[in-house]
């Protein structure tokens, strides 16, 4: 996973992106390049990598893609998740401009 994941110490990156996603709460939700730029390394396909592999610990269906779509495979569930917490939707996507939660940068 070194190769994938931005520095030297893979675990330690891992860590902090799932310490980011745990800071979005019930009803709103962030993006993949939100994350990254919460993390202060990588980028959205890094993140992604590590929700891919490490995401069912922590609340994965409040993560979407920048344009608000959950992610592949997962979307009904994704939907069905984010429905039943109130998040703001339009249609089969999350309403970015009122759900997106700021997160705290560096976490």
């Amino acid at each position: 996973m070194s190769e994938e994941v931005p520095g030297d110490d893979a675990e330690a990156y891992v860590e902090a992106v799932l310490r980011v996603v745990e800071q979005i709460p019930p009803g709103r939700v962030a993006s993949y390049g939100d994350v990254a730029l919460a993390v202060g390394r990588g980028g959205p396909r890094q993140v992604g990598q590590v929700m891919s592999r490490y995401g069912g610990t922590v609340s994965w269906w409040r993560v979407v893609r920048g344009d608000g779509r959950p992610v592949r495979g997962l979307e009904d569930e994704a939907l069905r998740r984010l429905r039943a917490e109130g998040t703001p939707l339009r249609g089969p996507r999350v309403a970015m401009g009122t759900a997106r939660h700021p997160l705290e940068l560096g976490a």
